[in-house]
This record gives C-alpha cells, sequence and structure tokens, in this order.
C-alpha cells in the first residue's frame, strides 16, 4: 500500500527493516506481522495487529492495539491513543520506527535538521528523527542497531544523571520481554556499543559503570 504524495499525511519509516518506505495516509493504516496489515513488519517483537494510523475529527491518532512490546510515541510508550503532530516519531516494539508528516508540512524529509549541520556543545550527539548519531565530525557507521541506539538514548537523555540497569533493559526490551532478559544480554549490548563508539574515538569512555547503580553517559564538551 505503499503510495506517494504531498498533499495527505504521510508516515515514513526511517529505520528498521522497512528503512525508507512511505505510506499515504488516507483513512487508516494498519500495522503489525500479519500479512493482512497495510504495513507488515516482519518481526517476532511486532504483534499481528499491533496498531493503527487513522484519521479521526481530532486530527491524525496512533492506536496502539493491545500489543504485547508495545507502542512509542516520542519515546513514551503509549496506554491506548494519542494525536500525532507534524515530526512525531512512533516506535513499534523495538522493530521499526516511523517519523510522522503532517499534510501542511512544508519541509520535506530530506531537509529535516541533522546534526552535522547544527552541532551542539558535546562531542558526543544524537538525532532521534533521522537516528543519527555523530562523534565530533565524525557519523557513526554503520548505523547502530535499534538497541544500540535505545541503549545509548536512555543514557543521553539522562544528561550524565545515572541510569540503573532494571530501568535500561526496562526501556531497551520493553516491560514483559524484561522479565527473560538476562545481566548477561544487557552487558553484551553495553559492550558491543562501547565498541561502536570506541572504534571512533578510541581515546574515551562514553558508558560508565557506576557499581551497584547503573550506568551514565560520560559526554565531553568540545
Amino acid at each position: 500500500m505503499e503510495t506517494s504524495g504531498e498533499e495527505t499525511p504521510i508516515i515514513i519509516a526511517q529505520a528498521g527493516p522497512l528503512n525508507g518506505q512511505r505510506w499515504k495516509l488516507y483513512d487508516s493504516l494498519l500495522v503489525g506481522r500479519d500479512g493482512s496489515c497495510d504495513i507488515v513488519i516482519p518481526d517476532r517483537q511486532v504483534s499481528r495487529r499491533h496498531a493503527r494510523f487513522l484519521i479521526a475529527p481530532a486530527g491524525v491518532v496512533l492506536k496502539d492495539l493491545g500489543s504485547k512490546n508495545g507502542t512509542h510515541h516520542n519515546g513514551n510508550r503509549i496506554q491506548d491513543q494519542v494525536v500525532l503532530q507534524d515530526g512525531d516519531v512512533v516506535q513499534i516494539a523495538l522493530a521499526q520506527e516511523f517519523v510522522f508528516v503532517s499534510a501542511d508540512a512544508t519541509m520535506p524529509l530530506e531537509s529535516i535538521p541533522s546534526l552535522r549541520k547544527s552541532p551542539g556543545e558535546h562531542k558526543l550527539r544524537l538525532e532521534r528523527r533521522s537516528r543519527q548519531v555523530w562523534i565530533g565530525q565524525t557519523e557513526v557507521l554503520p548505523p547502530l542497531s535499534v538497541a544500540q541506539f535505545r541503549l545509548l538514548e536512555l543514557l543521553y537523555e539522562q544528561d550524565g544523571r545515572v541510569v540503573s540497569r532494571k530501568s535500561l533493559t526496562i526501556g531497551i526490551w520493553g516491560e514483559e520481554e524484561a522479565l527473560e532478559v538476562s545481566n548477561q544480554a544487557l552487558d553484551a549490548l553495553i559492550r558491543r556499543l562501547r565498541d561502536r563508539l570506541a572504534a571512533i574515538d578510541p581515546t574515551h569512555n562514553y558508558i560508565v559503570t557506576v557499581r551497584g547503580h547503573g550506568l551514565r553517559l560520560d559526554n565531553p564538551k568540545i
């Protein structure tokens, strides 16, 4: 059901197996793992009928359909439904991320500001919409995996404050899946993320373990 156009809302996949695809929203779009859905995400973390985008009197609504691993809106898991605004980021479980572009949006996806154009004060910079990560003027490529990016995002959002391992596990895998995630799995993910960052900047340890408490991001200023 992939279409194109400029006069109606558009759902754009920007990370995950559907990266780069876009769908025009005329009435509603059903998202899930089942082949009958309008947007099919072939990942076991995604429920067969996971979520729905639909046009309602209040605007364009994102509705979770009782999915197991949740639907996130701008980083927050929704309980029922939310009204979308231009540029909002939607994540289906940990499998696929979308950006919502409203009907009256005048800025194309390619014009979304990137960190290359607007460097921040800190050496490591993260752009949620495009899923870009920069260390200095060097982009981390290939892009981080969904789980690696989510781990870094959780630490980045806390601006140097310690985040408990439990909070990280839930934030990455979801509440239900987190019960089955071992400490070794989280340790392996942390190690892989450290390796990816060290490949760009081997002189600094960005992911710091605070024993007995959790982890924090040590992000020096330029």
